[in-house]
């Protein structure tokens, strides 16, 4: 039996119909759902929020601020101005579901993905109010006023997709290599944990069923390196089981990154503690490219003395990757998800 098989997220193809088709005929029915590569302007995660944000109430340019050799915007309030007071309208992922949704349906009628969900990947409000209001000591007021908008934008998503057609994944990045990693750093002292918890379950619960939800344990990818290198499994077993305890609905899915050159036992141990509950698929972003499936056998072999019912998935999603390694990367998925544990 293959195991499932997971797409993180951001698939940079030329749009999202090339996605749809080249997922169908690439993973086709190892896929319970299937995102439509947040191309374009959005394949770069958050940064294109930059622009919405630019265009907010009670928002002023501030500077610019450089990550991993790039220049982003940043945002201050206005003089006299109160988080409050900030008006962000729209914030763009509602109208690009609706669009991805009917190019969807209309290739599903055509044949592509038809045992799959459409999955939407969604970024915590703090994963974008700390990229452009970098600093301020009003970014919690910032993060509940975004909140508001993003949960809008999720609103208007449920009222245009039939939920039993509906995956919406959140990616929990920033929380893990900002603040969770580093608990002395200035971000950890304005969002202690609990909150963050509360905060991740209150964003969770507003998922009504029969809509799937997924959590995204992310420590980034700039360079194919994580900001931080996770230790080992313990941190994010142990955030997993407080969300699970925190929240009123349980997840579908659970996604946890592999280094690459983690292929040892004791990566995995933690996970013997993992308390998911029975509708939850675990996920290990296993698959790499740099050294294909030789290497994803290797960690999967280390994986299986702890754990042995999880999918596949890469560590996080395809969105600074050239493009011309994304086809092979598709079908790397298959190959490893296709592997049996007699030939690991």
């Amino acid at each position: 039996m293959a195991r499932p098989v997971l797409l993180v997220g951001s698939i940079p193809l030329q749009s999202s119909e090339v996605v749809f088709r080249e997922v169908s005929d690439r993973i086709g029915p190892l896929l319970k759902r299937v995102p439509d590569g947040e191309t374009g302007a959005r394949s770069a995660w958050t940064a294109w929020q930059g622009g919405v944000i630019g265009k907010a109430e009670g928002v002023v340019r501030s500077g610019e601020r450089d990550l991993h050799g790039q220049a982003y915007p940043t945002y201050a309030l206005k003089p006299h101005a109160r988080a409050k007071d900030i008006e962000f309208g729209p914030l763009g992922y509602a109208s690009s579901a609706r669009d991805s949704y009917a190019t969807f349906c209309r290739l599903r009628a055509q044949g592509a993905n038809r045992r799959a969900r459409f999955q939407i990947s969604l970024p915590t409000p703090l994963a974008v109010v700390q990229r452009f209001f970098w600093g301020s000591p009003a970014l919690p007021e910032i993060c509940a006023v975004y909140e508001q908008a993003l949960l809008a934008d999720v609103d208007e998503i449920l009222s245009a997709i039939p939920h039993d057609d509906l995956s919406i994944q959140w990616d929990i990045a920033v929380e893990f290599h900002r603040i969770w990693e580093k608990p002395g750093s200035d971000l950890a002292k304005q969002f202690p944990s609990e909150g963050l918890i509360h905060a991740i379950a209150r964003l969770s619960d507003h998922i009504p069923m029969p809509v799937e939800l997924g959590w995204h344990f992310c420590y980034g990818d700039a360079g194919h390196k994580h900001f931080v290198e996770p230790r080992d499994t313990k941190l994010m077993t142990d955030i997993a089981n407080r969300l699970i305890g925190a929240t009123r609905r349980s997840a579908n899915w659970l996604h946890l990154p592999v280094p690459r050159d983690r292929n040892d036992t004791a990566y995995f141990a933690p996970l013997a503690g993992l308390e998911l509950r029975p509708q939850t698929d675990l996920f290990l972003g296993l698959i790499h490219l740099n050294d294909g499936l030789e290497g994803a056998c290797r960690r999967m072999a280390a994986a299986d003395t702890v754990v042995t019912d999880y999918g596949v998935a890469t560590e996080c999603g395809f969105g600074r990757r050239p493009p011309h390694t994304i086809l092979p990367l598709l079908d790397l998925h298959r190959t490893v998800a296709q592997q049996s544990p007699e030939r690991r």
